[in-house]
């Protein structure tokens, strides 16, 4: 994803850019979650009852993304967000299940990235500036690369990727676990099914749209020098 802006109205561009991006991947905030839910297979003859929100209206296997379009055999509605868009055919080659735990694990990095790369450019913590200095986004990234910073991140950040490893492969190999589910919910947001649901619709598109948004952040900064915010003038 290459992002090359050109002009001197190219702030107001980006702008409505991202506003039209949000609408498109947000969820409705006044579709209220329904309590229907349905049953879908999984391992087998295993059966296990997953919640389907609004009725399958917004993900499931009464949606495609092309009316008409076959849906490929993999994408049969079970997982949050399904609406059959394949079409390079990924889920012929490679196992459904890792490549939604890819897509929850890379959203869920990307929305931490994506927020970062705001608040940069809006605050700066105590301490950082005695530290790095004004270096930020992937700037700070080399910065922290030869004080030595990054490397404690990877030693500690590979150790917790054992644990998920292991998780990973006893679904993968036909555990009950679900993509991206370590079983961390400290505020118990999962006890109602019908609730759970709609966040993990809401936390898949919201991902899906931190990818994309980082990645523009990304090459705005590469062509420009300039963090967003203040690439749009707001900082």
């Amino acid at each position: 994803l290459k992002l090359v802006i050109l002009g001197k109205n190219a702030p107001s561009s980006v702008a409505l850019a991202l506003i039209g991006a949000a609408s498109a991947f947000a969820p409705g905030a006044m579709l209220p979650a329904t309590k229907s839910v349905r049953a879908a297979a999984t391992n087998g003859p295993t059966m296990q009852l997953l919640p389907l929100y609004e009725d399958g209206k917004l993900q499931g296997s009464t949606v495609m993304y092309r009316p008409g379009a076959e849906r490929p055999l993999a994408l049969d509605g079970t997982y949050v967000g399904d609406i059959g868009f394949d079409p390079l055919g990924f889920t012929n080659v490679i196992d459904i299940k890792w490549l939604r735990e890819a897509e929850l694990k890379h959203g869920r990095v990307c929305m931490l990235a994506a927020t970062g790369m705001i608040v940069q450019d809006l605050v700066q913590f105590p301490g950082v500036g005695k530290t790095f200095g004004a270096a930020k986004m992937t700037e700070l990234h080399d910065v922290a690369v030869k004080m030595g910073a990054m490397q404690q991140l990877l030693v500690w950040l590979g150790f917790l990727e054992v644990f998920g490893f292991v998780a990973i492969v006893q679904m993968l190999q036909g555990g009950e676990r679900q993509p991206g589910d370590f079983g961390f919910d400290p505020l118990n947001c999962g006890a109602n099914p019908d609730t759970l649901a709609r966040r993990q619709l809401v936390e898949l598109k919201n991902g899906r749209l931190a990818m994309i948004a980082t990645g523009g952040m990304l090459h705005v900064y590469f062509f420009t020098g300039k963090g967003p915010v203040e690439f749009l003038g707001l900082a």
